[in-house]
């Protein structure tokens, strides 16, 4: 994934909470997590717990600290240009987060609606959102009380522990997915429904935040700060959403597939609805009426 050298970082977009801390785990009154990493991150939990691995190395109950060294010299504030974002990860996020809300916030307008901007959050092992407090062990989240997104960067590391190719814009499928999140929320069509199964609202909920996270890949060398994604890219991409389709998680976890239990969507439906997206470039394509 290649960013325009010149293009000018907005840096405000991300706040940067690395390194601080998280406090206490526990329930909170903002209403529930949207956890649109598919639950990948639990996933890495248990596969640790299986082959032996220490578990503090993704989640630590006890305090809520760093759980790795975090520079404190860099922040996502140095993220001035398209040049620091092709250098740094942390960077490259800033990047994404800039071209997905130039993309809706262009397309809102286009529709004569209003684009509400939503931060995304970088933290390291926990960190306390309006919908509790929350650790990286749940994959990166949207939350809809405080119209925020929330990444522990480590997450990219971890995901490609469990067979996914990764990459640059398999990073930003994540991102945009979560982002797929907000649009649902601003349109106030964001479910917060239990049902599981293929055909469930919770499925369908992901399923388009999915597919308007492959509408905005379909457009983000119209916002300027990108160049038009490759078919390796695009790749990268599908090779994600297939990652954290339920019957992947189910069947590495559990070793067997029950559908009546999908949340997500499986790997076939995630990557066809990024494809829906990517390919008409139209957010009508998505479930969004």
């Amino acid at each position: 994934m290649t960013f325009d050298p010149n293009a000018r970082l907005d840096p405000s977009q991300v706040g940067d909470r690395r390194g601080r801390g998280g406090g206490r785990l526990g329930g909170g009154a903002g209403g529930p997590v949207i956890a649109g990493g598919g639950g990948i991150g639990i996933l890495i939990l248990i596969v640790t717990l299986l082959l032996g691995g220490d578990p503090s190395a993704i989640l630590d109950q006890s305090g809520g600290g760093a759980l790795a060294p975090v520079d404190s010299s860099q922040t996502t504030a140095q993220c001035q240009t398209g040049a620091d974002a092709n250098a740094r990860d942390d960077c490259r996020i800033v990047g994404f987060v800039n071209s997905i809300q130039k993309y809706w916030t262009d397309e809102f307008a286009r529709r004569g609606s209003r684009y509400t901007p939503a931060q995304t959050i970088l933290y390291s092992g926990q960190v306390q959102s309006a919908c509790g407090a929350a650790s990286s062990a749940v994959g990166p989240f949207y939350c809809p009380a405080d119209q925020q997104v929330f990444l522990d960067i480590s997450f990219f590391r971890e995901m490609k522990k469990l067979g996914a190719k990764g990459g640059p814009f398999a990073e930003a499928y994540v991102v945009a997915h979560e982002y797929g999140h907000h649009i649902q929320n601003v349109l106030g069509l964001l479910s917060n429904s239990r049902e599981s199964g293929p055909g469930s609202s919770s499925v369908r909920t992901e399923l388009t935040a999915d597919c308007l996270a492959g509408v905005w890949a379909g457009n983000a060398a119209k916002t300027g700060f990108l160049v038009a994604p490759t078919d390796a890219e695009i790749a990268q991409a599908l090779d994600a959403a297939a990652a954290v389709g339920d019957d992947r998680i189910q069947q590495a976890t559990e070793g067997r597939v029950s559908p009546e239990r999908w949340t997500h969507g499986s790997a076939a439906q995630r990557q066809e609805a990024f494809r829906t997206g990517y390919r008409t470039g139209d957010m009508a394509a998505c479930d969004v009426r």
